[in-house]
């Protein structure tokens, strides 16, 4: 027990001080001058642009919960749901270790709605798997539309990749979606059982999910200058790198990790632009819902305290 409760915070601890260590040396010399003057360069049109990005990422969040819940065959508001999502992915980007911040906060929620303990968890893995599937199919034809992207990291990537493994990721997606229309049969672990998803829910997948991913990085898109800019892929690619290394290390807010990696992946722009443009990101998809998220959950809890508290006697009553 001890090992699980502190393994994560290490593993996020060792992960923020080695990228602190690796951004140090890609931006020594960065001076908050050069940090203010990139701030100033980007357009209000840009801005707009960023805000309207996450928008579309945090309505596809509130997705994942609806497709989850489809395949559960539950029914539930709407406006419920949308709160809900965009409450968990809130907290779990900032406070990190996603899988146990955002499963509180769906349990606490869905619970309330009558949804047992293992369908709770079918929901967040389903949750889970998703977003794993968005993430791998845009890989895919990034790797497919940009092969040389793997370039840009040098030795930060374990292994190196091209149009041909591009190629391999999309053949195993068409996989799992050949096994849903197929109608595969399900298995059981222990009390879950786990069913292939139908062809509803997973063409549903195929969408939302990288949906979410392209507008989170279409945030740092907007807020990057044109001087140097590789175009969309690219900054696509980069992301899903930087976001899955930082979901991966349990670093709440990926806090160094996506820094260096899109400071590394991007050589030939500012690194003050770079910087810039994180912190925009970080504004408009981590800090701002992450303030609402604490609002939100007061008050909900507020009003389940409510809800569960006993009437008080009336003092005219008789003994």
């Amino acid at each position: 027990m001890a090992f699980k409760t502190y393994f994560w915070p290490a593993v996020g601890a060792v992960t923020v001080t080695v990228s602190a260590w690796l951004l140090y040396k890609e931006l020594r010399g960065l001076s908050l001058d050069e940090l203010g003057r990139s701030f100033g360069a980007i357009s209000p049109l840009n801005w707009l642009l960023c805000g309207l990005a996450t928008l579309l990422a945090y309505a596809a969040l509130a997705g994942y919960d609806r497709i989850a819940l489809l395949h559960l065959g539950r029914k539930i508001d709407w406006l419920f749901i949308t709160v809900c999502s965009f409450t968990t992915y809130a907290l779990s980007h900032n406070v990190g270790a996603s899988v146990v911040s955002g499963g509180v906060v769906r349990y606490r929620a869905y619970s309330s709605k009558g949804l047992a303990p293992a369908e709770i968890g079918i929901l967040i893995a389903m949750c889970s798997f998703t977003f794993a599937l968005g993430t791998v199919l845009l890989a895919g034809l990034v790797l497919i539309l940009e092969p040389g992207i793997t370039e840009r990291f040098g030795d930060l990537l374990p292994m190196s990749a091209s149009a041909a493994t591009g190629y391999v990721i999309l053949a195993l997606v068409a996989l799992y979606v050949a096994g849903s229309f197929l109608k595969l049969r399900g298995f059981a672990i222990g009390p879950i059982r786990i069913v292939y998803p139908s062809p509803r829910v997973t063409l549903m997948q195929l969408v939302i999910a990288p949906l979410e991913l392209i507008g989170a990085a279409g945030i740092i898109y907007f807020a990057l200058p044109e001087a140097g800019n590789p175009g969309f892929l690219i900054v696509l690619g980069i992301f899903l790198v930087s976001f899955s290394a930082a979901l991966i290390s349990h670093v709440p807010g990926g806090l160094g990790v996506l820094e260096l990696v899109f400071v590394m992946g991007l050589p030939d722009m500012d690194p003050a632009d770079i910087i810039a443009a994180l912190l925009v990101f970080r504004l408009f998809y981590l800090l701002i819902p992450f303030a609402m998220a604490l609002v939100v959950i007061l008050l909900f809890e507020r009003s389940q305290f409510a809800s569960e508290k006993p009437d008080r006697p009336r003092d005219d009553a008789a003994p």
